[in-house]
């Protein structure tokens, strides 16, 4: 076993609600739709139009700036809306699906046996190389680059995240193809972190051409950008990919089956939800038949992802592109009662306010309440108790805010995305809005200095 990383720094966030590993079958989404917004720094140009029939793996959007990354459809059945924004931006691409789903043929091949040019091709063609991000920014990895490395995130610390074991389960072949075509987009190593208070089984077990890690401590724990920070931290003008293992498994099943299977196993989970469980799902897929007759009360908030980093979606909309859970939790649209005078029994609080800490197991129901209005930007070290990384979260933050960019890389924003920093925005007494900030500061890095 390789030495284990100590995190001491973090903060776990027990909510009630966590997913019964049980898989429960729902009935497969009639609409789907890819969203350009789950894609950061992307300027997409559609190659489809209304009523368009397409297959699973036909090109729906390209990125304007890198022409050779597609976009493709995770279904077949026909292109019904094209939801646009302010100035006409591209929202949504929602397709009709058909009940048996017909893939494009991208033809099997051993990644082994071929070229990193001939791997890449294929990925891009297929519209699979979206699933490898690049850091830093968090944005989608540039094919004419080759990284010092690839990592990948074994578990995932997030509140009520899904257990991958149980729900990879499974897919070992799969996910062996996909570490192998990874191997071979890489002069350096394949990184695979695992949770060190688990033993190493399941699909994680005996994998090939990958350098095995272990993590113990709190979330952030289980962040692709902590675990790189400490294996491997980034110095200006490296690149890294990050990948998870069930887009690596999307990947292997490019080269095993030819197609673009875009199946996941997803976790509801939420204190809102009556049956918590693990469905298997489409990417992009409509969360209307997994939400319906299955929440026990009408006014929840239903976020694609975890409760930190996810998005609020309407119980018709869409599973993110990324996302591997859904999750339900009170909508906090209400006043309370005697508010912070009250107890707090049944209250969570990180800076120990409430009586969190003489109940260490307690799992608690947490509404989207922001328990107060913003505040003075001030220094309390609340940002650095929970960051796990030698960087200065306020000062980083505050040269974004005066577009100061020698100081943003002096601070480290090549280091960090949103969710590295998602638990700085959750424990912020001033109510910041950390993750909006650093990504317009990752957004003007962007712009000044490009990728």
């Amino acid at each position: 076993m390789s030495k284990v990383i100590k995190i001491k720094k973090g903060l776990n966030i027990k909510l009630k609600g966590s997913a019964e590993k049980i898989f429960e079958k729902s009935e497969q989404a009639t609409k789907f739709a890819i969203k350009p917004t789950d894609f950061q720094n992307l300027t997409p140009k559609l190659t489809v139009k209304i009523d368009e029939e397409v297959k699973a793996g036909s090109p729906l959007f390209f990125d304007k700036y890198q022409p050779e990354v597609l976009f493709t459809s995770p279904v077949s059945g026909k292109v019904t809306a094209i939801n646009r924004g302010e100035r006409r931006k591209i929202l949504e691409v929602v397709i009709d699906a058909n009940s048996t789903i017909d893939y494009e043929d991208f033809g099997t091949a051993n990644p082994e046996t071929l070229s990193d040019e001939q791997i890449k091709e294929k990925m891009l063609k297929s519209g699979v190389w979206p699933l490898i991000k690049q850091r830093p920014y968090g944005i989608i990895a540039s094919p004419k680059k080759s990284p010092k490395a690839i990592f990948i995130s074994g578990f995932d610390s997030a509140p009520l995240a899904p257990d991958y074991d149980f729900a990879l389960q499974g897919e070992e072949k799969n996910l062996q193809t996909g570490i192998n075509a990874l191997n071979k987009l890489t002069k350096g190593k394949v990184h695979l972190s695992l949770n060190a208070e688990y033993p190493t089984t399941g699909i994680f077990k005996d994998l090939k051409n990958v350098e095995y890690h272990h993590f113990k401590g709190p979330h952030p724990a289980g962040n692709v950008g902590i675990q790189i920070y400490h294996i491997s931290p980034l110095n200006k003008d490296e690149v890294v990919w990050t990948v998870t293992p069930g887009d690596a498994i999307i990947i292997g099943r490019l080269f095993n089956e030819g197609k673009f299977d875009a199946h996941r196993v997803i976790a509801m989970a939420g204190s809102e939800v009556k049956n918590p469980r693990y469905y298997k799902v489409i990417a992009g897929s409509s969360i209307l038949n997994l939400v319906k007759d299955n929440l026990l009360s009408e006014n929840v908030r239903c976020i694609s992802g975890n409760v930190l980093t996810g998005s609020k979606v309407e119980k018709n909309g869409f599973l993110g592109f990324f996302d591997n859970m859904i999750t339900v939790i009170p909508e906090g649209n209400f006043h309370e009662f005697f508010g912070w005078i009250a107890p707090g029994f049944n209250k969570f609080s990180a800076a120990k306010s409430y009586p969190t800490w003489l109940f260490p197991k307690k799992e608690y129901t947490l509404h989207t309440n922001l328990n107060g209005g913003k505040r003075a930007f001030v220094f309390s070290g609340e940002y650095e108790n929970v960051l796990p990384m030698d960087i200065l979260p306020v000062h980083l933050l505050k040269s974004i805010l005066v577009d100061d960019i020698d100081k943003m890389e002096q601070l480290g924003i090549y280091e960090v995305i949103e969710e590295d920093l998602a638990l700085c925005e959750f424990v912020c007494t001033s109510k910041i809005e950390v993750q909006s900030i650093l990504r317009n500061g990752i957004n003007t890095m962007i712009k000044e200095l490009g990728v």
